[in-house]
């Protein structure tokens, strides 16, 4: 089955380049396209994409409410959000992030690796472009410090494994790296991280990333760069 992508672009030649790229990869179809964060909304709701792709800086509504309105308002199974911009600032990332874009791009990404990144988020990893993600991630959470997205008491909920996973996943690690780590199967692992993300209201993996930085399970270190970084 093919994966359904919405393009959200307020530039008409961005968005149709994108658009002709899809149609041309296998595997892939256009479900929709928008021209504003608005219209992203209601094509969402129309149409139900798997994957979306969101440019931030848009008129009106922008890409970062966007993806804020449509994960709320299918939360049972929402889409996949990979965020494209041509602005590489830490606050962007860290913003979309949270408010649980699956992946961040920028808009000069080869097209191939564009593609690459439409797979990866439509299975189930956790950020694309690590050596860019995860170095604003941690730049933006070393020199700012906001309220936490989640109560200390939604914290305590969770079991001590949990909390484990958490700061696992926070550090980047997939399923079966985690799996490894803590000598347990792939699927018990699965089951930690969606109770822990069903405890704290969370709809991504990379929400929980921007969680795991805000409560201090994880302190950014200046100079060390994420074990995944390429």
């Amino acid at each position: 089955m093919n994966i359904r992508v919405l393009v959200a672009d307020d530039q008409d030649l961005i968005r149709a380049g994108l658009v002709a790229l899809l149609t041309a990869a296998p595997g892939l179809e256009v479900a929709g396209e928008a021209a504003d964060g608005a219209q992203a909304v209601r094509v969402a709701a129309e149409t139900r994409p798997d994957v979306i792709l969101m440019d931030i800086k848009m008129p009106g509504v922008d890409g970062i409410s966007a993806t804020h309105q449509i994960l709320q308002a299918h939360q049972e199974d929402p889409p996949r959000v990979i965020v494209l911009t041509t602005f590489d600032l830490p606050e962007y990332v860290y913003t979309a992030l949270g408010e649980g874009a699956a992946g961040f791009l920028l808009k000069d990404t080869p097209p191939d690796r564009i593609i690459t990144a439409v797979h990866a988020i439509a299975a189930g990893d956790v950020l694309i472009s690590p050596h860019i993600t995860y170095q604003l991630v941690e730049t933006y959470a070393q020199h700012h410090h906001r309220a936490t997205a989640v109560e200390d008491s939604a914290l305590r909920a969770l079991t001590a494994r949990e909390t484990e996973v958490l700061r696992l996943v926070g550090n980047g690690l997939t399923n079966a790296q985690i799996a490894r780590r803590l000598v347990l199967s792939e699927a018990t692992v699965k089951t930690h991280v969606k109770r822990m993300m069903g405890k704290l209201h969370l709809t991504s993996r990379a929400q929980a990333v921007v969680v795991a930085y805000e409560t201090g399970l994880i302190v950014a270190a200046a100079n060390a760069p994420h074990p995944n970084v390429k």
